[in-house]
């Protein structure tokens, strides 16, 4: 092979070489970008799950706010705290437009009698406050009359100077300027009432129920006295405030009778009993069936014999083949010689042909016996 020909096959290699490069590169880069779609895919698709749920929390929330607001404004809204809140803002209207008439007046006459409206106005919204007070240390009556005395006193002064003042301008003005002097403080009287009736209701139911309660416990103590010492005894014994007086009751209940029913005792017990027995006896002769109970299991302990109904030649035992004429049992003994009386057929027992008793069954049998044998004094 000459210098020629191996420089051809050397650029052949060389061509193909590079031309494997360039598949290479491209099956790369097409790699890449497949890589890079996919992740813009995944980058979308996570962007668009994390919008839904954040557009879902945002509801959410906004149901949430939503919800609130309905509460609160529910909260705000009922007539106690509507007729309160009410109260205070025609109190402090009656207050501002109370004022101005009242610091014209004094300020005409001269400055230094400028700070008198605001203490004839304080006076008469402190005797208020002081009512309020009274009521809720629950002073005696007379400290509430002089209170609302006061008060009074200071709001009519004030109208009277309110009503003097408007009147010269026109006497509509001044009935004006004096009842919304007055309607304040008898704004909040009335409220103040309406709240010391509300707690005296209250108040009384309490004491009605502490009443019931103290007749309840005298009656008890009367009744159970020996009793009630013995759980007195143990609430004494006890740590203070770890046993309850009802509690030991209980415990002092069971400790003299055996039963932590109150009021329950053996004696009572055995009346119930008998008394039941006697209900379930007196239905089962109005019946003429077992309808108690222990009617019902003894009928299934011991089950009554079939009565003849058909004369002699009955079986005793019950069959379920319906009766044919030609039976040899039912049919008449023709060659039989006169005179000659005809003899019932005897029974024929066969295994199985009456039921095993159920085993609930005679375990409720066995019960009923044992709680007999206890009623009637055995043991």
């Amino acid at each position: 092979m000459d210098w020629n020909e191996q420089r051809r096959l050397d650029k052949a290699a060389a061509a193909d070489q590079k031309r494997k490069d360039a598949d290479a590169a491209a099956e790369r880069a097409l790699k890449l970008r497949a890589a890079e779609d996919e992740r813009r895919r995944s980058n979308r698709t996570a962007d668009k799950a994390e919008a839904r749920a954040e557009a879902q929390q945002k509801r959410r929330e906004k149901r949430e706010r939503r919800r609130e607001r309905a509460q609160a404004w529910t909260k705000n809204t009922t007539p106690g705290i509507v007729y309160r809140r009410g109260t205070l803002a025609l109190v402090i209207a009656s207050a501002l437009a109370s004022l101005p008439a009242q610091i014209a007046h004094f300020a005409g006459i001269s400055l230094m009698l400028l700070p008198l409206p605001f203490a004839l106005e304080g006076a008469a919204w402190v005797m208020a406050a002081g009512v309020a007070y009274a009521d809720e240390k629950r002073l005696p009556a007379w400290v509430r009359w002089l209170l609302r005395g006061l008060c009074l006193t200071a709001a009519g002064y004030a109208a009277s100077i309110n009503y003097n003042y408007g009147a010269h301008i026109d006497p509509a003005v001044g009935y004006g300027l004096a009842a919304v002097t007055l309607l304040g403080p008898l704004f909040f009287e009335v409220r103040q009432w309406v709240s010391t009736l509300t707690v005296d209701a209250g108040e009384k139911k309490r004491r009605t129920e502490e009443k019931a309660r103290a007749k309840h416990e005298k009656r008890r103590r009367s009744h159970h006295k020996d009793v009630v010492q013995l759980a007195e005894r143990l609430v004494s014994a006890a740590p203070f405030g770890s046993l309850a007086l009802e509690d030991a009751f209980v415990a002092a209940w069971e400790i003299f009778y055996g039963t932590r029913t109150p009021g329950m005792t053996p004696a009572m017990h055995a009346q119930l009993l008998a008394a039941r027995q006697d209900l379930a006896t007196a239905m089962d002769a109005a019946n003429g069936t077992p309808v108690s109970t222990r009617g019902r299991l003894l009928q299934l302990l011991h089950p009554a014999p079939q009565t003849l109904i058909s004369g002699p030649g009955s079986p005793q035992v019950a069959t379920q083949v319906p009766p044919t004429p030609k039976r040899p049992s039912e049919a008449p003994l023709k060659d039989a010689p006169k005179g000659a009386r005809s003899k019932p057929v005897p029974p024929r027992r066969t295994k199985g042909d009456t039921p095993r008793f159920h085993t609930a069954a005679k375990v409720a049998a066995a019960d009923t016996a044992r709680k007999v044998l206890t009623v009637n004094g055995h043991h």
